[in-house]
Formats: C-alpha cells, structure tokens, sequence
C-alpha cells in the first residue's frame, strides 16, 4: 500500500490510522453510492427525457465540482504540484467523461456497460508504460481480471439480449473512452507517487479547472452547445436532476482518487468493473426481472474473479527478510578447512 508516510482523509474521515480493510470498506462504499446515483440519474435523463448532451452536461458538471470544492475550503494556496502537470491529465479526464455520456445517444445502458466493463485489461496493461510508475501485474491479478470482464460481459449480453441499441458512431464513442480511460487512472496513481502530498481534493480542483475549456471546442463544432441551451432552457428541471448527479458523482470521484491513491489504478478499476456488476443484480433483484443460466454463469466467473482478487499473495513480509548485505556476507564468508574435513569424518561414521 502506498502512501504511508502521508496522512489521508475522506470527507473529514481519516484513512490513515484505519485498517486496510477498513480503508478500502470506506473508499468502495462512497463510489458505490455516488455511482449509483450517477447510474440512475444517467438512465432518467437519456432514456426518459432523450437528451443526449455529453459534453454539456459534462460542462456543467465541472462548475457544480468548482462549487463543491471550494465549501470543502481547498484553494489554490494548498496546491503542491505544478499546473503543468495536470494538463494531460485533464484532456484525457474531460474526453472521457464527454465520450461516456455522449455515447449513451447511441448505445443503450447495458451495451454501453458491456464495453465500459473491459476497462481493467487496458488499464493494467498501460500501467507498465506510463513514466513515473511502471507498474507490473502477477499473471493471477490479470486473470482474475479476465474472469471479472468475461463474466460481466456474458451477464450484460444476457440482459442486453431484450432490448439491444447498438451503433457504430456509439461504439467509436465508447471505445474512444476506453483507450483515454487506460491513461486516466495510471496518469492519477503516477502524479500520486510523485509526490504523496497531492490531496484529492488539488486532483479533481486543478483537472476539472484545466479540463473544462477543453469541452467547448467539441461543444460549438457539434452545435450540441445551442441544443442542448435551448433544450434545457424548455425543460429547466433538467438543472436540478444534473446538479443531484453532479453532487452524487462528486462523492464517488473523490472515494475513487482515494482508492487510486492508496491502492493503486489497477485494484480501483477491478472495484469500479465489480460495482456494475453489483448496479445490473440490484436492478434484477429490485425490479424482480427472471434470471437465465447465461446470468448465473457470469454472476459465478465475477464471484471468481473477485475471490481471486482478494487472495493474498504468498510472500515473505519485508519484516522477517534479512538485508542484502547480511546474506552477501554470509555467502561470501571463507570456511575453515580443518572444520569441513572434521564435518565430512562425522558424515561418514554417520
């Protein structure tokens, strides 16, 4: 776990005094909550009111996390890192963001989760490249990673087999999100490792402020800036179910940068592929919908994956390791040779 050395919060809920389990118990229940939130919200407002305004509603939510930001009493003072850094960052932050909710114009829910739910493999494969971590996964962590997204898929096909949308503009889209999302969450852990000062709160202040005005190039070349005014302008209740995502998703960004910070980008896209998995059987439990084998064949791969996840690894503790140069001595010390003769006598009567 990194991050030791650094005292870690959550919504005034210290993180470093806890428990590694209680860390991440803390950390995965505000993203599921936000994520919940953001997953009906997302449904209601493009599958009900047929508004299909990414990048707009992308826009606004950036001012609503401005807002949010600074009740929380984070300013521009407390920041550690350079503005610089967060330029990347941000680009790809804000393009996966508008290209997710975008694609939902063209794709619906579980098509779209059915290509989100891969993100884990790019992620862990981009980690070994990025500058700052490259990082290296056991060939267990990429299976059960495997077994998550296998399972997720045939869950999600099962479901989607009732009421399919599919498009080729919504999967460029959604794929587009895909490959941005493989730099997003190990561009985060490295800026992180850098420097263990960086809080979450400085992370989604200086993405969002560097990444907004990266939304109205695509905004004005699309017209979707003046349709989406205009639609909203119709049907001003919209604002209010936006700025109720946009706080529910502000929570869930914030466990989210938690978890990359303690845990690393690779385990938070496993818990971010393993809570759509969680969103879909809630929704068969709750609305009481009928399950087939194909269903229970990818609940069984998902619990696998995720067990999988949770063994430890069979390693000896740093602790009860002797340092190197205690075992170089070791090695390196000559024996005596009236010794070796004496032990090979005793073998021999032995």
């Amino acid at each position: 776990m990194k991050g030791e050395d650094h005292i870690r919060a959550l919504f005034g809920i210290t993180l470093t005094d806890k428990p590694t389990w209680q860390q991440f118990l803390i950390c995965s229940s505000g993203f599921f909550f936000g994520y919940l939130v953001n997953g009906i919200c997302e449904e209601y407002v493009y599958n009900r009111l047929k508004f299909s305004y990414g990048w707009y509603f992308t826009f606004v939510q950036g001012f609503v996390y401005l807002t949010l930001i600074s009740l929380q009493g984070f300013t521009t003072k407390q920041m550690v890192n350079p503005w610089k850094m967060y330029v990347k960052l941000s680009a790809v932050l804000m393009g996966s963001h508008g290209l997710t909710k975008g694609s939902l114009a063209y794709l619906n829910y579980p098509a779209q989760l059915m290509f989100k739910s891969t993100k884990v493999l790019p992620v862990m494969m981009m980690g070994a490249f990025i500058p700052g971590l490259r990082r290296k996964y056991p060939p267990r962590e990429y299976f059960s990673a495997v077994l998550l997204v296998v399972g997720l898929i045939l869950f999600t096909l099962a479901d989607a087999n009732s009421s399919p949308n599919f498009s080729i503009i919504g999967v460029v889209m959604v794929s587009g999100a895909l490959v941005m999302d493989s730099f997003l969450g190990n561009l985060q852990e490295a800026i992180f490792t850098i420097n263990r000062d960086t809080t979450q709160m400085e992370m989604l202040f200086c993405s969002t402020v560097v990444g907004t005005p990266f939304l109205i190039p695509p905004m004005v070349l699309t017209g979707e800036l003046f349709r989406a005014w205009n639609s909203c302008f119709e049907h001003p209740y919209v604002y209010g179910v936006l700025v109720f995502e946009a706080v529910a998703t502000f929570v869930g960004q914030v466990s989210v940068l938690s978890l990359i910070a303690i845990f690393g980008a690779a385990t938070t896209a496993l818990v971010t592929t393993a809570r759509k998995a969680v969103t879909l059987l809630l929704s068969y439990i709750i609305f009481t919908k009928p399950m087939s084998e194909q269903h229970a064949m990818g609940l069984i791969l998902i619990a696998a994956g995720i067990m999988m996840k949770m063994l430890p690894d069979h390693k000896i503790p740093q602790k009860l390791r002797l340092p190197d140069a205690i075992v170089k001595q070791v090695k390196s010390y000559p024996r005596d040779e009236k010794n070796e003769e004496q032990d090979e006598e005793k073998r021999s009567l032995v």
